[in-house]
């Protein structure tokens, strides 16, 4: 038997020393694959780029939002093609795509189904509501009180809905894609913080520049319809195969720990600013930083900068935080406080 505690076995004279054996590198996860998602997001974008001027960025986070299988609430004023684009995307992604209207008399089972006695099998029977599909459009969500509001919550979180004691799968590609008018119009309702923080995004939609607002003038005015997509060029680019493949991607693009220190300061900043009473949840942060992901894969990249984080704070923030009356006083909206967090918050090198 060998005594561990010998010196090394010395090379004989004259012949040379072998080199020590180099040291293991720790095993490197692979880099995805990232060109599939960002060719995803430019045909994409071009393609509705035909349909909707002047959204190039809405529709980018709206791409965001579905790979990484994020709900987005959409808020504008009526006329911003809100219904349009979500139309749009569901055609160009070959998603199967239901329209709920909300109104105020609309009731939960309108949305997640009812069941139905059927006599001749002496039993109930649960009829599908709209809510069963891959890309839902919740169409002027505020409309309807909260208790309808509230029919989705378990739609949005656990992708199922549970009807006489039985659970029912929405699918792993299902998706809300929900619009609001601002709450200042009349005949609105202000969402539920609950379903407000299952909301991936809030994205804002304004009027478009004035160069966008007259080529949607010349294109929807013409005698084609505005619901014949295919005239305007909206054919299908890719399906829900195509999506599940990224989705997998995206979960293999690196977030290096001081990148993820940085998102996370971030967000506690929002819980000790004076002019906010209630921060961020730690679902946000976690919302956060898997979006940005996504969002580093449509830049071609298998890897989260600080700029992504950047990017992506104020839509992902901004309906999760809520001002003080000292704030609302005195005008300062949340996304002027987001950004005076950002400028505030050191970011890594």
């Amino acid at each position: 038997m060998s005594d561990p505690n010998a010196s090394p076995q010395q090379a004989p004279i004259g012949q040379p020393v072998p080199p020590p054996p180099a040291p293991q590198e720790p095993p490197q996860r692979p880099t995805p694959d990232v060109a599939i998602i960002s060719q995803f997001c430019d045909d994409v974008e071009e393609a509705m780029g035909r349909v909707v001027k002047g959204q190039g960025g809405i529709v980018r986070h709206l791409l965001v939002g579905l790979l990484v299988q994020g709900h987005v609430l959409l808020e504008g004023n009526p006329g911003t093609a809100k219904t349009l684009m979500v139309r749009t995307l569901g055609r160009l992604c070959n998603l199967e795509f239901k329209r709920i209207q909300f109104t105020p008399d609309l009731m939960p089972s309108d949305i997640t189904g009812t069941s139905i006695f059927r006599p001749d099998r002496a039993e109930f029977e649960f009829r599908k509501g709209p809510v069963f599909t891959q890309l839902l459009l919740a169409d002027e969500i505020n409309r309807a009180p909260a208790r309808t509001q509230a029919a989705l919550l378990q739609a949005m979180q656990e992708r199922m809905v549970t009807a006489d004691g039985a659970d029912h799968s929405l699918g792993d590609v299902f998706c809300v894609i929900a619009t609001q008018n601002p709450l200042e119009s009349e005949g609105t309702y202000p969402l539920p913080e609950a379903e407000l923080d299952r909301f991936l995004f809030k994205l804002n939609l304004d009027y478009p520049d004035a160069k966008s607002e007259l080529d949607i003038m010349q294109l929807h005015g013409a005698p084609k319809s505005p619901d014949d997509l295919a005239a305007l060029g909206a054919v299908q680019t890719f399906s829900a195969v195509d999506l599940r493949v990224m989705r997998e991607l995206i979960y293999r693009v690196e977030v290096a720990a001081p990148v993820a220190n940085y998102a996370l300061s971030i967000l506690r900043s929002t819980r000790e600013h004076t002019f906010l009473r209630a921060g961020a949840s730690t679902r946000a942060g976690v919302m956060l930083l898997r979006a940005s992901r996504a969002l580093a894969a449509t830049y071609r990249r298998g890897f989260v900068i600080p700029d992504d984080v950047r990017e992506l704070v104020v839509p992902t923030l901004r309906h999760r935080i809520f001002r003080t009356p000292a704030a609302e006083l005195e005008g300062v909206s949340t996304d002027q406080i987001l950004h005076d967090i950002v400028g505030h918050t050191p970011a890594p090198r």
